[in-house]
């Protein structure tokens, strides 16, 4: 009786040594998600407005014909850039267009009689072209050319009156031109009517810097609005949400092969990096950058890089 008694608690415990070997290889042979972690940084991503504006000339200057005259040369052409004191027009009176040449003969200092260059009053773009012809006789005050004065160049921004806010009077903006060149600007003055169709109201923005542009030109105005600032900041492909983009959340390391999943508050993002709000966590906490798409809530990860 006792021998059996022996026997059974052998078996006993080679049966239990068999189990916990048959576990432990278990656990050692389940499967891994290769991950690359990242730590949280500090810092804030502004929070940007799109809107879209035109170039406008606020300030026309005419150029005219200071005596009845024929116009004997034309220095510019329509869209031309000028700058003050540049020569636009040659014009000849009647009477030196009359005596011709012979008038030098007799008095060398009257060479030039008659002649007179119509330059350029300020600087700015030939927004008009009345006249064009050498040849043309013209009528004192005539108008010869209209240049939009390239000092007093503005943006007509269409900002819808939930925004009119951001682009008060003295506020700045970034004026982003076709080519994508950007220039730092001001808002200067909103006028009082709202546009019917699209209800925005036309705020006024200058540049802070002179631009020799074209009238009418489409461009892009971004206004940066207030950001809180030294937020938890992660890269994008950290935060996964579901499909309503409701709900957001993180894959914590809890230990160097496990990873559990960590609702998350998200604030403003660019196409690299986006700002946690809330949980806290500690700068030496690891989130995992890549492979964690698909996770379940606690997870056995194998750390990459």
């Amino acid at each position: 009786m006792k021998q059996l008694i022996i026997y059974f608690s052998i078996a006993l415990v080679l049966g239990s040594c068999a189990s916990k070997t048959e576990t432990q290889t278990e656990q050692s042979t389940s499967p891994k998600t290769p991950v690359e972690v990242v730590s949280i940084s500090n810092g804030s991503i502004s929070d940007e407005l799109t809107l879209f504006g035109t170039s406008f000339y606020l300030k026309r200057n005419l150029v005219t014909a200071p005596i009845p005259a024929f116009i004997t040369e034309v220095s510019v052409s329509l869209g031309d850039k000028v700058n003050k004191g540049d020569v636009l027009y040659i014009l000849q009176s009647k009477e030196s267009r009359a005596l011709g040449n012979d008038v030098s003969k007799i008095d060398s200092t009257l060479k030039n009689f008659g002649i007179i260059k119509v330059v350029a009053p300020a600087a700015g773009i030939i927004s008009t072209l009345d006249k064009q012809q050498p040849g043309d006789y013209v009528l004192e005050g005539a108008q010869l050319c209209t240049i939009a004065e390239s000092s007093d160049l503005v943006f007509q921004v269409n900002v819808p009156y939930e925004f009119t806010q951001y682009a008060k009077t003295g506020n700045h903006c970034t004026i982003i031109l076709p080519d994508n060149t950007q220039h730092a600007a001001t808002f200067t003055r909103a006028l009082t009517a709202m546009n019917i169709s699209s209800q925005t109201q036309t705020i006024l923005a200058k540049c802070n810097t002179n631009l020799f542009l074209p009238e009418n030109m489409m461009v892009k105005v971004s206004i940066r609005k207030n950001s809180q600032s030294n937020l938890q900041m992660l890269p994008k492909s950290c935060v996964l949400s579901d499909e309503m983009m409701k709900e957001f959340w993180v894959m914590q390391l809890i230990n160097d092969s496990t990873a559990i999943k960590i609702p998350v508050t998200i604030g403003n993002k660019n196409s690299e990096k986006i700002e946690i709000l809330s949980p806290k966590f500690n700068i030496t906490d690891k989130i995992i950058s890549k492979g964690n798409y698909g996770l379940s809530d606690t997870a056995l990860i194998s750390i990459t890089k």
